[in-house]
């Protein structure tokens, strides 16, 4: 059967990469095949004549360790992935990395190997068809019509995220994400019994999911029934297969195949198993290339098809085709950034209240841009106005409610931002960014330009004490590369930090906002851009730089006009953004921070931790290097000494006067 072909060449094909390089995981493979390649032949649309076609289905591989698989199928269905780019599996700069990469590999719709967070961020992509589809969509012309699918394993959902995402899809009723369960009940350390007993599907339909079960994962038929199924389902489907890990190989059903090659005997006795002991290792006979040949040409009609239906919307709906395909091309009419009302500053108000009236400024003129908060949006201020919250009834809803949830709102806010069209935002308190760090990484990693909200940034907190007073956060977040971090003053500097959060296609940025009211100060502008600019120039010799962000300035500056009444030369440098100062041209780093004025300090509310690049071995660094306080905002910032009278005095002792 020629099927049956196609799916054990992708078997063969995997095991002799992973066999090449002695390095990978042939296990799922061997034991997917059938399911994967049944969704493939049958389902997916997909095409390699425009990989990145808006209405594709999107494939995600969850279990990203099985990534020979998806390499197997994308150089079957003909994308840019070659039989040399196979034998080069694992190897340094191939196209086919040991986990998935989005934009390193065509036709890879997200980074996974983290498991858990390819299920998770699917549910975003799953809601960005829903969300475009509701709002451009026409009676007539349905211009975004498609499916979001899943492989995941049992690893996947044990993560926490995993269900965290899967009560959110429930919720939402997304009917249009299938999720296809790789049951084989192994893991690294044998038998999922020793720590994973509990009735999956239950669970799932526990959270408002459609569930089927296929016991023989070898049973293509009864896959592709399971598929057609659960297109018609009302809300989020998810099929458990039940597959013997390492199909065909001496080691299936065992732990000891899920991760290392089968080596040279293994190898020829799956081959032989597999009745593809007369060919070469990796080999795709003329028989499966003519069957790929004939599925591809359907595929490719069906692109086609929709490149007619595209035509004809560009002419009945011009308006809306332009924005669509504008939000496609990551085209932003940000022209809004230069008008004087985006700047405006009303008030002294917290950075979160900053930041809050400015999204809603961005709002009101970019259709797509949307968000919400982990449960938090009061708090945050992250609510558009006038909006309804997005559900299964107002789909279009741009306020979106992802409950107490922080890990899955990152993953759902990366889907969003890499489905197309779309610009995600999220939020929830700076202390709980520590819930999110994998997905921030995820974020940078792939270049998803999502905005993060972290409010409530010091311990200016107050009462709620040191478990949520963020010490440690502001460090994590300037350790991830392609994280942009932006901790403004006031309006002006929160203004500079969401610009430029919009003129980034492919870099994520932190917003650290604060809690506590701060003052409007005149010396702030939109050098904030700069990631780090003078806000007061020293008068005749420059004695001591000063450098702060967020709250610390106003604070810096008073400290300043203190010293400033000594005699001292003092310049107060605005330090916002680590990034951006950093990627800033030689020159103009050392006009902020000329080479020769070693006497320099820092004051921040956080941990101290990497100030001392700016203020170098003969700098002071002054912040908190301990946990926080309970007790109202302000008597903490007198406790841990953060006000001018103090800060003066540990000035005069570092410069020994």
């Amino acid at each position: 059967m020629v099927n049956q072909k196609a799916i054990d060449t992708i078997r063969m094909l995997s095991v002799d990469a992973i066999e090449k390089a002695n390095s990978g995981h042939p296990g799922l493979p061997l034991g997917a095949a059938p399911f994967a390649y049944t969704l493939w032949a049958d389902y997916l649309n997909v095409t390699a004549k425009d990989p990145k076609w808006p209405n594709r289905d999107r494939f995600v591989l969850s279990a990203g360790h099985g990534s020979m698989l998806l390499y197997s199928l994308l150089h079957l269905f003909d994308f840019d992935v070659t039989m040399e780019d196979i034998k080069n599996f694992r190897q340094l700069h191939s196209k086919t990395p040991g986990h998935p990469e989005y934009g390193h590999t065509e036709g890879v719709e997200v980074t996974t190997g983290p498991l858990g967070a390819g299920f998770s961020m699917a549910v975003g992509l799953a809601l960005g068809e829903r969300y475009m589809g509701a709002k451009y969509n026409k009676e007539d012309l349905k211009i975004i019509d498609h499916y979001t699918y899943v492989l995941c394993g049992d690893g996947d959902l044990m993560e926490g995220i995993s269900n965290e995402a899967a009560s959110l899809a429930g919720t939402q009723k997304l009917d249009k994400l299938i999720v296809l369960y790789d049951s084989n009940a192994i893991t690294i350390e044998g038998s999922t019994d020793i720590a994973f007993t509990e009735n999956v599907r239950g669970r799932f339909d526990a959270l408002g999911w459609s569930t089927s079960l296929v016991e023989d994962g070898n049973d293509t038929e009864a896959i592709s029934k399971a598929i057609g199924e659960a297109k018609k389902a009302k809300g989020p489907s998810l099929i458990e297969i039940k597959t013997n890990i390492g199909y065909g190989s001496p080691g299936e059903g065992t732990a000891k195949v899920h991760g290392s090659p089968l080596g040279g005997e293994g190898t020829l006795a799956t081959r032989e198993k597999l009745h593809m002991d007369g060919e070469e290792a990796f080999t795709v006979s003329e028989e499966v290339r003519q069957v790929q040949k004939d599925l591809i040409a359907k595929k490719d009609q069906v692109y086609q098809d929709w490149l007619d239906l595209e035509k004809a919307y560009e002419e009945k709906y011009p308006q809306d085709y332009k924005e669509l395909k504008a939000g496609w091309e990551g085209r932003l009419d940000l022209s809004f950034l230069e008008e004087e009302d985006f700047w405006k500053a009303e008030k002294d108000q917290a950075t979160r209240a900053s930041s809050g009236m400015i999204l809603n400024r961005i709002a009101g003129k970019m259709p797509n841009f949307l968000g919400g908060s982990a449960d938090l949006a009061p708090s945050n201020k992250t609510s558009i106005d006038g909006e309804n919250y997005m559900s299964p009834e107002n789909p279009t809803g741009r306020n979106m409610g992802f409950g107490v949830r922080e890990h899955a709102m990152a993953a759902v806010a990366n889907g969003l931002a890499l489905y197309g069209g779309i610009r995600p935002y999220c939020a929830t308190f700076l202390v709980f960014s520590d819930y999110m760090k994998p997905q921030l990484r995820l974020s940078a990693l792939m270049g998803a330009p999502v905005t993060y909200i972290f409010t409530h940034d010091s311990i200016g907190v107050g009462e709620d004490g040191p478990t949520h007073q963020p010490i440690d956060q502001l460090p994590m977040l300037r350790s991830i590369p392609n994280l942009i971090t932006f901790r403004p003053a006031d309006t002006t500097e929160v203004a500079a930090a969401w610009a430029t959060a919009l003129k980034l296609d492919k870099t994520p940025l932190a917003l650290s906002l604060t809690r506590q009211s701060l003052p409007e100060l005149k010396e702030t502008s939109k050098e904030a851009m700069k990631g780090g600019y003078i806000v007061k120039k020293e008068e005749g010799s420059l004695d001591l730089i000063l450098l702060a962000s967020g709250s610390e300035l106003h604070l810096s500056l008073e400290v300043a006009e203190e010293l400033t009444k000594e005699g001292l030369g003092v310049r107060v440098v605005s330090m916002p953004s680590w990034e951006i100062f950093e990627a800033q041209s030689f020159d103009y780093r050392q006009e902020i921070l000329p080479e020769e004025a070693q006497k320099r300090v820092s004051i921040e509310a956080a941990s101290t931790m990497g100030w001392a690049k700016f203020t170098g071995f003969q700098g002071m660094n002054i912040g908190i290097d301990e946990f926080g306080a309970s007790g109202p905002g302000d008597e903490v910032f007198q406790y841990f000494k953060l006000n001018k009278e103090e800060v003066v005095k540990e000035i005069h002792h570092y410069l020994g006067r």
